[in-house]
């Protein structure tokens, strides 16, 4: 037989042990409060005793500021988007922030959805790391007094903060190392998913080609992911355009693509292939990959999150930060 739960210890019965008033014991967990040492000394020792811990969520209700962060994230399993989470939530956890997570997988609607669960919690901000919540809804956050963080979204919002990484540096670069390389036929592996970043990626190299007078085939056979690359190098290596050079917009679809061609069409990477990826995920320094990629900094992201969260304004425009080139052997040098 299931024994019935215990209701949490509420302030009334820390009151009743210490033998103070219900507003002493407020007063000695509100910071700033007035309330002697010796009454101090008497709650706390009740609270030890019974356990009691402050209910922040109902404190919240009645005052400005709830503590929460909402963090709006897709396809938490993929190796970027846990490390991103990794990041993220230990930096926002190190400022005394109480963070929720709202899993966007899925449909357009499961995002806007869980954008509106953070308005009634009371979230103080909400961090955007994937989906696309439309603009109305963003502002209807903002209306509601939330701070609103895009990350890598190509529309700057009034009243939102965006930080971006950079592409277009990136792939200037990718396309610099696969011509050094001596690769004359380039691919670009994306994916059909269309989300700002990738498009982004996908156009960065597209117009950064386009300046040299060099031809690039974009391809796009999927989703983002580990099958996609290895489908589009089916795809390539059984036709006559056979790539020699392939700038992935992931490292997924990289790995997925440099198994295909080395284990089913005989490529070897790099003599005879080279592939750049994006992201830097754990596995792409694995010795089956040693891929040549662009690492986005999590970090650097994580301290502009915390400073704008610290600082309570906005900082004006985007915040552009650099992808660090990781290189590997996945490249001729």
């Amino acid at each position: 037989m299931n024994k019935p739960i215990r209701p949490p210890i509420n302030a009334q019965q820390v009151a009743d042990r210490a033998g103070v008033s219900r507003s002493a014991v407020s007063r000695t967990f509100t910071e700033g409060a007035s309330v002697s040492e010796s009454t101090r000394a008497k709650v706390l020792l009740a609270a030890a005793d019974l356990g009691y811990h402050v209910n922040h969520l109902a404190r919240g209700l009645t005052s400005q500021q709830s503590g929460i962060v909402c963090l709006l994230i897709g396809e938490i399993a993929t190796p970027y988007q846990s490390a991103l989470l990794d990041v993220v939530t230990r930096r926002l956890q190190a400022m005394g922030k109480v963070v929720m997570v709202l899993n966007t997988a899925g449909q357009a609607e499961a995002t806007e959805a869980a954008l509106r669960q953070t308005l009634n919690y009371r979230a103080d901000a909400t961090v955007v790391v994937s989906g696309s919540p439309s603009s109305s809804l963003v502002e209807t956050c903002v209306a509601n007094g939330q701070r609103v963080i895009l990350i890598n979204r190509d529309d700057l919002l009034e009243g939102t903060q965006q930080i971006l990484v950079d592409s277009s540096g990136a792939a200037a670069e990718a396309l610099m190392m696969l011509r050094r390389a001596g690769c004359e036929r380039i691919a670009v592996v994306s994916s059909t998913a269309g989300t700002p970043s990738i498009v982004a990626r996908e156009v960065s190299l597209s117009v950064a080609a386009a300046k040299a007078g060099v031809d690039v085939q974009l391809c796009r056979f999927g989703p983002t992911g580990y099958a996609t690359g290895a489908e589009t190098a089916r795809q390539l290596f059984a036709s006559a355009a056979r790539p020699d050079g392939v700038f992935c917009v992931t490292d997924l679809l990289a790995l997925g693509f440099m198994d295909a061609a080395r284990k089913e069409f005989g490529r070897r990477v790099p003599e005879d292939l080279c592939v750049i990826g994006f992201d830097d995920i754990p596995q792409a320094g694995w010795a089956a990959y040693e891929l040549t990629t662009f690492r986005q900094p999590l970090d650097s992201m994580a301290d502009h999150i915390a400073t704008i969260l610290e600082g309570g304004c906005l900082v004006e425009g985007p915040i552009n930060l650099p992808a660090q080139t990781v290189w590997r052997r996945s490249v001729r040098p």
